[in-house]
């Protein structure tokens, strides 16, 4: 069943979120930093940074009397800590961004499945592992954005049709390498199958502009100055645009339109953040009653409020920048799909030519 982000009707999904441009900044982790586990605590592995998690974790902690223990690093080097500690890590909880991400570490054996009434209830199944090893928290879209000044959204479709020559040289987007843009392209594995995935990514990367480079906001901001007139980002960047100290920035942001694609048909592209309980978890139940907590409405408001993402669970309030943006059908596709179609994405891009 499709799901549209609206305000009414079955099965909709609401939306909110509140820019926070300090999202990127990690810490790095040194390798035999030490968590101690007990029976009052739970010990968290996070991508996020502790300023961004800490109103959600005192919320916690005030609520179940639980100590989080946090320790905030990239992505990959979390995965890479958790392989070295093997069993023998403190970590109960692994909190890290795309489905992609979730995949490698279930793959690697670092995560076990959980079962929860409350989760299965709060969290729509194509935000959650189908055999429970990973759960949603927090939903971020990644549509087309265009230059408001020489861009007709009405000549806007379908990704499908960003590969059609009129685009030529006025695309921009980041590398293949992120995982990001893996995950849509596993995306289009998943709904058109490989072979027609390759043959529109070699027409896609026929229109770049430019060479990929930088983040998704250095794409945004590529096309308010009119280095290229598409780009394809996540929204929660254009959030932290909107809301930037910086007034050209903020100037940037008001020279972008969001165009959501495919929404006479499967819908946009959608990703998740979200959370595992680790193999080595010596408080699991501690563990699954933090998730649990995330996924509840009083978490998913405060997280609304941190980042720019759209809360996972049906019903919490959208805020004014995220209404601005408009209504959109989200793709209903299950996100496990995205992680195993992971490297045949990668392939397909390396051979296109995408760098």
């Amino acid at each position: 069943m499709r799901t549209l982000f609206s305000h009414s009707a079955r099965r909709l999904f609401s939306v909110t979120g509140i820019a926070v441009a300090t999202l990127a900044a990690l810490l790095a982790v040194a390798p035999n930093a030490a968590v101690q586990a007990a029976g009052d605590e739970v010990n968290v592995y996070s991508y996020r940074q502790e300023v961004l998690l800490r109103p959600l974790l005192d919320a916690f902690t005030e609520e179940t009397g639980i100590t989080v223990n946090l320790v905030s690093g990239k992505a990959d080097a979390l995965l890479e800590r958790l392989k070295a500690e093997g069993l023998n890590s403190p970590a109960d909880v692994l909190l890290t961004v795309d489905a992609g991400r979730l995949h490698r570490a279930t793959t690697a054996d670092l995560l076990q499945p959980v079962y929860s009434d409350k989760l299965a209830a709060d969290v729509p199944a194509q935000y959650r592992h189908p055999e429970g090893y990973w759960v949603g928290l927090s939903v971020r879209a990644r549509p087309i954005f265009y230059a408001k000044d020489r861009v007709d959204p009405g000549e806007l479709s379908t990704y499908a049709a960003l590969a059609d020559p009129k685009w030529k040289g006025r695309i921009c987007i980041r590398s293949s390498n992120n995982i990001y843009n893996q995950s849509l392209l596993a995306s289009l594995i998943a709904h058109d199958g490989a072979t027609a995935t390759a043959a529109w990514t070699e027409g896609f990367v026929a229109n770049f502009a430019r060479k990929p480079q930088g983040g998704d906001r250095d794409q945004l901001r590529a096309v308010a100055a009119g280095q290229c007139d598409l780009a394809i980002a996540n929204t929660y960047y254009l959030g932290q645009l909107t809301q930037a100290n910086s007034a050209d920035d903020r100037t940037a942001a008001s020279k972008v339109g969001v165009f959501w694609p495919n929404q006479d048909g499967r819908g946009v592209h959608v990703n998740i953040s979200g959370a595992a309980v680790t193999k080595s978890a010596k408080n699991k139940a501690n563990a699954i009653r933090l998730l649990e907590f995330l996924v509840d409405d009083r978490a998913q408001r405060l997280y609304a409020e941190g980042v720019n993402e759209y809360p996972v669970k049906p019903g919490v309030p959208w805020s004014d920048i995220v209404t601005a943006w408009g209504q959109f059908k989200a793709d209903d596709l299950n996100l496990s799909l995205l992680g195993e179609n992971n490297a045949e994405a990668v392939m397909i891009a390396d051979r296109a030519g995408w760098r």
